[in-house]
């Protein structure tokens, strides 16, 4: 039987992330990479772009933009300068139209702060392993977004009364077998005032990001917020192209791990899960014995965080921890914890998180045959030394 499509492309990415982890781990480098305005960054693919976080970046309410991840599905399209760009609106729409960057900047302009994490963030974790990009933690940040809303821009065309849909495309384009990359939306959520054609992200328009526009899509995967957006189409029926169906879904109910899904048997993903992280210390520190402040940040999707514990002795007793930024839909908040332990020695440290929908963070999230939406109770070791 020969491999389809979808086969060839697991296999080829399977392939160059295990290479890439290999070489990686020959060199015994966590962060060789270094693209110009970031700082060393995790590196998981350099062509297109795949560079992680480290957590100690993240302990600040807004994720700097020098700091921010990258995933890439195809490589960056070329700089499209401020009078070259245009925005297609077409489909079930009243007037088709065809705007410039300066269009899009005379409408009312918001700003949106919103926690965006890529849709893999944690596959690393999963057991049994799975193909593609084995993020760890740090495929995860906040940033201020900018622009006019999206049901603004979607007004000066006039959608349809038959439209359900919104089909997003960039200006990325698919290489060899690799098809091109566009996503479909409810035409509800596209119409939501936090959904965003961002202009700029903590006040600077990076073109490795998506800009001159990309979509927000506040509280849902990472996937969903298309960059370099050149076109939107109205429709009355969902995409079916790969990175809506097969890519990007998710098993309707829990499967046993190993077990290959049927497309019957998955959804598109929307919201993200409820999840927390430990930025501080990092995993496998050494630390004197006397007071340690655990720091990290959680987050829901759609929903707020309501609470953060945290366990010191590998889930035995659970503490409450100060959750120390507000408490608003979309973004993360920050949390910390002051241990104090009594004694030397090496420590499993935990974190988890309750949202305001009931959800809480469970010990070993459901497996799925793409790895997406891990979300397990967090942990680091720490190692705890008497004071010199």
């Amino acid at each position: 039987m020969r491999p389809n499509r979808r086969e060839i492309f697991t296999s080829l990415l399977a392939a160059s992330a295990a290479a890439r982890l290999s070489a990686q781990a020959q060199s015994g480098a966590q962060e060789p990479f270094v693209v110009p305005g970031k700082r060393p960054l995790i590196l998981h693919n350099d062509r297109p772009e795949d560079l992680e976080t480290p957590v100690r970046y993240l302990n600040t309410y807004l994720t700097s933009v020098d700091a921010f991840f990258v995933r890439q599905h195809l490589p960056v399209p070329e700089p499209i300068g401020k009078d070259a760009y245009r925005l297609e609106i077409n489909g079930s729409v009243s007037k088709l139209l065809n705007l410039a960057l300066a269009d899009l900047e005379k409408l009312t302009q918001y700003t949106v702060t919103a926690t965006l994490e890529c849709t893999g963030n944690g596959r690393a974790f999963y057991s049994p392993k799975l193909p593609g990009i084995q993020w760890g933690r740090g495929a995860v940040g906040t940033a201020e977004w900018r622009g006019p809303r999206l049901s603004d821009v979607l007004k000066l065309a006039g959608v349809g009364s038959d439209a359900k849909f919104i089909e997003i495309d960039g200006a990325d384009t698919g290489v060899a077998s690799t098809p091109d990359f566009i996503r479909c939306m409810p035409l509800e959520k596209a119409l939501q005032p936090g959904t965003l054609l961002a202009l700029s992200m903590n006040g600077q328009a990076p073109a490795i990001h998506g800009f001159p526009a990309r979509l927000v899509v506040p509280g849902w995967d990472g996937t969903s917020w298309v960059k370099w957006v050149v076109r939107l189409t109205a429709r009355t029926d969902l995409t079916t192209g790969f990175f809506m169906n097969p890519g990007y879904r998710y098993p309707k109910y829990a499967l046993p791990p190993g077990t290959p899904a049927r497309p019957a048997e998955l959804e598109v993903i929307e919201g993200m899960p409820v999840k927390s992280t430990i930025t501080a210390p990092e995993d496998q520190a050494s630390v004197p014995i006397g007071p340690i402040e655990i720091r990290g940040f959680a987050w829901a999707g759609e929903e707020a965080i309501e609470r953060v514990e945290v366990s010191t002795d590998g889930g035995s007793r659970w503490h409450v921890a100060e959750l120390v930024s507000p408490k608003l839909p979309f973004v993360w908040r920050l949390w910390k914890f002051e241990w104090k332990p009594e004694k030397q020695g090496y420590h499993t440290v935990l974190s988890r998180a309750t949202d305001s929908a009931g959800r809480i963070q469970p010990f070993i999230p459901a497996w799925n045959p793409s790895g997406y939406l891990w979300n397990g109770v967090d942990r680091v070791g720490v190692n705890v030394e008497k004071s010199a």
